[in-house]
């Protein structure tokens, strides 16, 4: 399920935020039941708890 997403900071690096042409916008692809997008939209979290560093690049750069 497609959940739309207001981009921040966060969203912007994950994995899971994707351009989608039929929405025209970026949403997150998450596939989350709507159980779990009530308890993420009430919940107090101080970041999402499925994000996933999409910087494929992050490795390399710590080895130089």
């Amino acid at each position: 399920m497609n959940n739309k997403k207001t981009p921040t900071a966060k969203c912007d690096t994950c994995l899971y935020f994707e351009y989608d042409e039929w929405y025209g916008d970026y949403v997150c692809t998450v596939n989350m039941d709507m159980d779990e997008i009530e308890k993420l939209s009430y919940s107090k979290y101080k970041s999402c708890p499925y994000y996933r560093d999409g910087d494929e690049y992050k490795t390399v750069r710590k080895q130089n």
